[in-house]
């Protein structure tokens, strides 16, 4: 199993936790991990996009002319897509994107993303985080203190809401439960601070 360090908000060691290697030890997967954030954004696709056939346009009940004798071509509606103001052809209608993976494998792309941070040095674990009412200036000092410039991932074991409410203004910054945990938001920011609670729950449940 591989040792870290875990550390106070203040950037001081206060000992050393051991990460099971069945979750931040696995072996990387770029294949599945895409597979995995292409899942995950496909399923956030409101689509909602919405056109209209020569079927749905208002109009066009009439006939423009007679069949024949005109000269003209034949023309049975002014709403053909032929015509400007007629319907549209094969245009987007309303659709879900989302798809499914195996749970095996999201539970793994989930594995392979953990095991990246850890492998990079980019999870920081800490012995707590907790605040005692929403300030933003809090998680500054504290990102200061780390020398975190970058996008910040927070993960608890259970809501905390003043640490949510604290990294909420800040721009690459956010809060989420060990639960909640996701492919997208590990990949998405820079450096994860978890909580010793938090991988004890992690483990509970994906070891």
């Amino acid at each position: 199993m591989a040792t870290v360090a875990v550390y106070d908000i203040t950037n001081n060691q206060v000992g050393d936790i051991e990460l099971n290697d069945s979750i931040f030890g696995v072996e990387m997967n770029a294949g599945l991990l895409h597979q995995a954030v292409v899942m995950q954004l496909a399923a956030q696709r409101l689509g909602t996009h919405a056109t209209k056939t020569r079927g749905f346009v208002r109009g066009g009940g009439r006939k423009p002319w007679k069949q024949k004798g005109t000269g003209r071509a034949r023309a049975g509606s002014t709403r053909s897509p032929l015509w400007v103001g007629g319907g549209t052809v094969f245009g987007p209608h309303p659709r879900k994107y989302a798809f499914s993976m195996p749970r095996k494998q999201r539970r793994l792309a989930l594995k392979c993303a953990l095991s990246d941070k850890v492998k990079s040095g980019d999870l920081i674990v800490l012995e707590s985080l907790d605040f005692d009412a929403p300030k933003t200036k809090q998680v500054v000092k504290m990102l200061g203190d780390f020398g975190v410039d970058s996008k910040a991932l927070f993960i608890t074991a259970d809501e905390a809401e003043n640490v949510e409410k604290s990294a909420r203004n800040i721009p690459g910054a956010k809060a989420i439960q060990a639960l909640g945990l996701n492919v997208y938001d590990i990949l998405h920011h820079d450096k994860l601070f978890i909580t010793k609670d938090a991988i004890t729950r992690i483990e509970e449940v994906f070891a």
